[in-house]
Parts: C-alpha cells; sequence; structure tokens
C-alpha cells in the first residue's frame, strides 16, 4: 500500500475542506471490483459521510456495501440505491451513533468500509473507450470453460514455520487439495536445508489420490533451515520432466505455489539470485505464485492475444498473456494515429482447454464527454494516463531482464514518462511545495517543530525535518516561576510555576515537576490559570472554572478525559496542557504534575522568546562524530549549535501529546548544566516574579 501524507495550519474558529482527487485502475478479481475506504478518526466526528457513486455504461451485475466495524446498529444505516447503470452508496452515522458508549469519546468507526461491484459482461469483445485520441480495452469474457492445471506445492517446513504456522499450513493445504478437479494434476515438495517429494511424479487429483495426500500433510512437522532456491527449482524441473515425457495435458497451465514465511537462510540466501535462477529456469512457460490461493484461481484461457489494427493504433501496452483468470481482465490501453477515430477492428485470439477461440469485430464504444460533460478532471485525459501508467509498469518489469542495453534503455523510457505524467514511481519522487502565505515567510504553513515542557522538568524541542530532538532540564526550587513563552508583538506570556515531587518540602536536589500554568493574552483580554486541580479562565470581566473531572467545552478550548486541555487562541497560538496523574497514585504524598505542549506557534512574531518560545522558528545544529545509521547505538556526542561545542548525551523521553495516557518515547540529545550553550543566556535569567508577569 502507498501512503501519502501532507500537514496544514487552520486558524482556530475556522473550517476547511480538504479535497483528494486521484486516479486508480480498478482490478477485477473474482469476479467483482473492489473499492476500499479505511477510515481511522479516532474520535466522533461531527458530521460523519462516506457518500460514493458509480457509474459503469456495460450496466452493474451487482452492488454490495460492508465494512469491518459494522455491528447489528449500524448495519441499517448503509443506504444503497441501484439502477441499471448507476449506484449510491451512503454512510451517514450521527455523533450517538459513533460511540462506543453513551457519553464515550471513543468510536467504533475503526476499519474498513467495502464496496464490492461488477458489471455486466457482454459476449464477444468487452468494452472500447476513446478518449482524446487514446484508447482503453477492457476485455473479460463471461462464463469460459476451465483449463486444467498442473500444480506443484512447494512447502516450507523449516524451524521457522513452528506453532501455529505450520499448522495453519496444514489447514490450508487440506482446504485446497479439497479443491481440485479430477482433470488436474498435482505434487507435494517439502523443504527445509533438505528437499523431499510425496511423489516423484505430478499425480492426477482422483478422489483417492486426494485422500491420500491429505493424509501425508496432515503429519507434516517442522524442523530444520529455510532453502528455497533448490526446493523451487527442483518443481521447475519436475514440470519440465512431465511435460518432455507428455505426461500432462497438452491443454493445460503449469503452477507452482510456495507456501514459506520468510527469508532464506540455507543454499542460495540471496533474494535477487534466487529470482534471477528462477526466472531464468520457468523461461515464461509456468506461474509462480506464493503464500497460497483459493478454489476460484482457475484459469480459462492461455495464451490470449489481443489484435489491432496496425495502421490505426501505436504504443499499444502488452497484448500477450499466457494465461486469463476466470473473474480476471485484461486491459489494454494504446494512442490513435488518427485521433478522431471513434471505433476500429479488434481480434482476440486465445486457447481453449479444447478447442482455440477467435472473435473479431468492433467492440461497443462508449462517449464519456456525453454521459459526464462536466467531471473531465475523471475522464478528461484519463485514457492517456491510463496508458503511461500501463506502459510504465510494462518498462519497469522490463529494467530487470533483457541485456544491459535493454535495461537501460527500459529505465529510461520509464522515468521519462514518470516525469512527464507526475507518475511517483522507484525512479522518481514527489516533492510538495507549499504556497506562501499572506503572512509572508516568517509564517510558514506548515509547523515544522514541537516545543514542549514536561517531567523534571524536561524541556524538548521535536524537529520532525530532520527527525530528531533536543532536550535539557531546568532545576529551579518549588515555588519558583519559568518564563516559558513571551511575545512582544501579540502580548502573548506563558509562565509556568514549579512544584517539587513531594507534597513536603524537599532539601537538596529533589526532582522538580510544573505545577501550574498562566496565559496572558492582553489584546483578546484573556488570562487562563491552568492548575493540577482546576482550570480557571478570565475572558472580558467573566470566569468560567473547569475541573480535571469535568468532560466540558467551550468555544476555543477543550478538555477530554480529565487529562488533556488542548487552547486555540485565534491568530496566535494552539498548545495542550496534560495533567499527569497515574505515576505516583500509590504514593499519596507525591503530587501531580502538568505538561505543556505547542502545537502550533506559525502565529507568533519572529521576536518571540522564553525557554520555549525561541525555539519556535526552528534551531540550526550539528552532532558529530556519527556515522549513518549509529544515531540509535550512540550515546555520546558534540552538538554544535549557536557556536558552541556542548557534549551531549543520547536519552529518551516521553511525548504525550499523541498518546495522552501511555506518551510516546522520543530519543533526543541532551544538553546538561540546565541547557547551557543551547538557550540563550543562563536559565536564571527566565524566573519571574509571579505566574500573570508579562516578561517584558
Amino acid at each position: 500500500m502507498e501512503t501519502f501524507s501532507v500537514s496544514v495550519n487552520i486558524a482556530a474558529k475556522s473550517s476547511v475542506t480538504f479535497i483528494l482527487t486521484y486516479e486508480e485502475l480498478l482490478q477485477r478479481k473474482l469476479g467483482q471490483y473492489e473499492i476500499l475506504t479505511r477510515v481511522k478518526p479516532k474520535h466522533p466526528v461531527q458530521e460523519f459521510q462516506i457518500v460514493a457513486h458509480i457509474y459503469e455504461p456495460q450496466g452493474l451485475a451487482f452492488v454490495d456495501a460492508t465494512a469491518t466495524f459494522l455491528s447489528n446498529e449500524l448495519l441499517p444505516l448503509v443506504d444503497k440505491t441501484v439502477t441499471d447503470n448507476k449506484a449510491h452508496i451512503s454512510f451517514s452515522p450521527t455523533l450517538e451513533q459513533q460511540r462506543k458508549c453513551p457519553g464515550c469519546e471513543g468510536t467504533i468507526i475503526d476499519g474498513d468500509f467495502i464496496i464490492k461491484y461488477d458489471v455486466k459482461q457482454k459476449e464477444g469483445l468487452g468494452e472500447l473507450q476513446i478518449v482524446n485520441g487514446y484508447f482503453v480495452h477492457f476485455f473479460a469474457p463471461p462464463d469460459l470453460p476451465r483449463v486444467p492445471k498442473n500444480v506443484v506445492f512447494v512447502i516450507d517446513r523449516s524451524g521457522s514455520m513452528s506453532g501455529s504456522k505450520i499448522a495453519q499450513t496444514r489447514d490450508a493445504l487440506v482446504a485446497i487439495l479439497k479443491e481440485l478437479h479430477e482433470e488436474d494434476h498435482f505434487a507435494l515438495i517439502l523443504f527445509d536445508n533438505k528437499i523431499s517429494t510425496w511423489k516423484d511424479l505430478l499425480t492426477k487429483a482422483t478422489p483417492g489420490n486426494v485422500t491420500e495426500a491429505i493424509a501425508y500433510v496432515k503429519k507434516l512437522r517442522d524442523s530444520g533451515s529455510t532453502n528455497i532456491n533448490d526446493a523451487v527449482l527442483r518443481a521447475v524441473k519436475m514440470l519440465k520432466k512431465e511435460r518432455r515425457d507428455k505426461n500432462l495435458p497438452e491443454r493445460s497451465t503449469d503452477i507452482i505455489i510456495l507456501l514459506t514465511d520468510g527469508m532464506p537462510n540455507s543454499g542460495v540466501s540471496n533474494l535477487k539470485t534466487i529470482q534471477e535462477n528462477v526466472r531464468s529456469a520457468v523461461g515464461g512457460n509456468m506461474t509462480l505464485f506464493s503464500l497460497g490461493f483459493g478454489n476460484d484461481v482457475d484459469y480459462s484461457f492461455l495464451d490470449v492475444d489481443l489484435r489491432y489494427p496496425e495502421q490505426a493504433v501505436v504504443s499499444v501496452t502488452k497484448t500477450h498473456y499466457s494465461q486469463l483468470f476466470n473473474g480476471s481482465e485484461i486491459v489494454v490501453a494504446g494512442r490513435l494515429t488518427d485521433s478522431g477515430m471513434d471505433n476500429f477492428l479488434v481480434e482476440v485470439f486465445a486457447q481453449g482447454p479444447e478447442e482455440d477461440f477467435q472473435v473479431q469485430g468492433t467492440p461497443s464504444v462508449v462517449n464519456m464527454d456525453v454521459i459526464y460533460p462536466d467531471q473531465e478532471y475523471i475522464f478528461g485525459d484519463f485514457s492517456e494516463r491510463l496508458w503511461a501508467y500501463l506502459t510504465i509498469r510494462q518498462l519497469l518489469e522490463n529494467s530487470d531482464i533483457g541485456t544491459q542495453q535493454e535495461k537501460d534503455n527500459a529505465t529510461a523510457e520509464a522515468l521519462d514518462l514518470s516525469l512527464r505524467y507526475n507518475f511517483v514511481t522507484p525512479l522518481t519522487s514527489m516533492v510538495v511545495t507549499k504556497p506562501d502565505t499572506e503572512d509572508g515567510p516568517v509564517s510558514p504553513l506548515i509547523a515544522d517543530k514541537l516545543t514542549e515542557v514536561d517531567g523534571d522538568p524536561h524541556f524538548m524541542i521535536e524537529l520532525p525535518g530532520r527527525e530528531d530532538a533536543l532536550c535539557f532540564n531546568v532545576n529551579n526550587k518549588p515555588g519558583s516561576v519559568l518564563n516559558l513563552v513571551r511575545d512582544p508583538k501579540s502580548g502573548f506570556v506563558v509562565n509556568g510555576e514549579v512544584i517539587g515531587k513531594k507534597i513536603a518540602v524537599q532539601d537538596g536536589n529533589s526532582h522538580t515537576y510544573f505545577g501550574r500554568f498562566g496565559v496572558l493574552h492582553p489584546k483578546l483580554r484573556l488570562r487562563l490559570e491552568v492548575s493540577t486541580r482546576d482550570i480557571v479562565l478570565f475572558h472580558d470581566g467573566e470566569q468560567t472554572t473547569l475541573r480535571w473531572s469535568d468532560t466540558a467545552s467551550i468555544t476555543g478550548r477543550r478538555l477530554t478525559e480529565g487529562r488533556s486541555l488542548t487552547v486555540t487562541l485565534r491568530h496566535s497560538v494552539r498548545f495542550q496542557v496534560i495533567r499527569h496523574t497515574k505515576v505516583w497514585r500509590r504514593l499519596q504524598e507525591q503530587q501531580d504534575y502538568l505538561g505543556f505542549y505547542t502545537l502550533d506557534s506559525h502565529h507568533l512574531s519572529a521576536s518571540v522568546h522564553g525557554l520555549l518560545g525561541q525555539f519556535y522558528h526552528g534551531v540550526g545544529f550539528e552532532v558529530t562524530p556519527l556515522q549513518p545509521g549509529e544515531v540509535g547505538e550512540t550515546t555520546d556526542a558534540t552538538l554544535y549549535v549557536k557556536g558552541q561545542m556542548l557534549n551531549v548525551t543520547r536519552h529518551w523521553q516521553k511525548d504525550f501529546s499523541r498518546d495522552v495516557k501511555n506518551g510516546e518515547n522520543i530519543p533526543c540529545w541532551f544538553v546538561d548544566n540546565d541547557g547551557a550553550g543551547l538557550i540563550d543566556g543562563r536559565a536564571s535569567d527566565y524566573t519571574v516574579s509571579g505566574l500573570f508577569t508579562d516578561a517584558f
């Protein structure tokens, strides 16, 4: 599965709509197409909807919609309307219907929403789509006779298959063997570091032979190491010998099924070498599958050829297929020599189990411009892009075979098409350029850092762009107040009061934490005091008090589950305060404490400062000596930052912003001596007289 992510900042009290437009060639498998939407909102959503519109000119044979998270209560909410060639599916649970229980913050919407459908298959040549001088031909003939198959099962019985793996392999093989047809032939090859066979030749799948094979499979036990290379080559050799001795039906297909769990560690262990060995031995005359298959993967045709008039089409994608799965589909795309052409002659030749198949004529052509004249983002250049996609895929396959010159030519052509049509492939990468905001370069659209203070008190500056972090401690006496953030332009201030680990006053270097935060924003006429006991908001002369035990919400502020308070101040900053209680629950003399996390600071001015604020606009640094890949193992290093050379140590710190309950371990470079050399000035310079002192 390909993964792509991008982040943006959203102003407080504003709304935003994300639109993701993408193109996908749906693969027909087992007689159906599948549209899968992965849904993981993590909390109930105010307006949650999944809506799908399907249009198939050939007509719809069936449409089903389900989800992995559907309960009996949610099932009736899936609304489906189907006509001859259109379908509309929607799923819109209310806020309460999404909850795991009444009043719960958790949601039961967590999984995959799946739509499956198929089109009405027509006898003959299938469907042709022509748009802007490019064509796409879909060929999926219905109700074809199956072709006998000759299957060699290559079964991993090495030590790594112990336990449930070997049991699952036995169960799968028994189920598969029961589904073989009597005209099929099969063999069993078992391997660890040695190879053994059930019988030296392929055996016809008669009821008696299948019963005997099942009894043999049930005795399967694990032992030894893993020699995949020799086992697969033995299967190839067996099939070739049977073909040479004419023991198999002439019109049948040869298949090798490899069931294994891992990497080879005996004999040839280099995967690339194994692939080359197998590809060379197979020679395109048999098919290799890995892990398993079901009773629906029958072949209906062998050696399918689709032919198009040379004077009418050019740059056609692959037109010869050695097998066609029952329930699958062949897709061919190409470019027309005459962009005004609206149809042409197509010929299909194939071998069946007993006789050849041949058909020619002009396929039914769908005029997409008439059907959806306004939806050009779907159909405008889709045929051309599909042609490019199929061509690139074939070129990448060819880049691993042939002479070095042929490989280089295929790679160069694939790269050229990838760049021309903006496809992300193994040869290209994607660069996301973020637009400038109205505030100019000092206010980047994307927050590129997370600054926080949590723990003893542990200050941490995360730098996602570098996948690294810096951290330091400030040791102050309980009762002292430290300035964390101050922005002269907006007047925004955050101060934190230090508390001891225990309620009783301690002598010496006892652990300290933050017990209260004061947030001041004069321009918004706002003052917020957050303690381990409650949250007090003063705004426009009004006071609002919330307790951590409450589940409450005020516009712009959110308190959840007694642990986390998230505050968003318009055109200013977004931060999170987390209340920690569980660590010392068994020790009554120990205190609860708070953590402060800056989630978005891009609206603050360039002059923002404070123990955290000075890092809001990033910090440049280098760590040496390090070799690539050694960061995880290195404990001591030298940090070059702000013209200083500092000795640092690799630490692990907890970040609770993503997981309020358990936290997430983040590696960081720890700067000793109260952050000397990393912070501007000395730590004592950040001490202020009171919780709401403006520090200017």
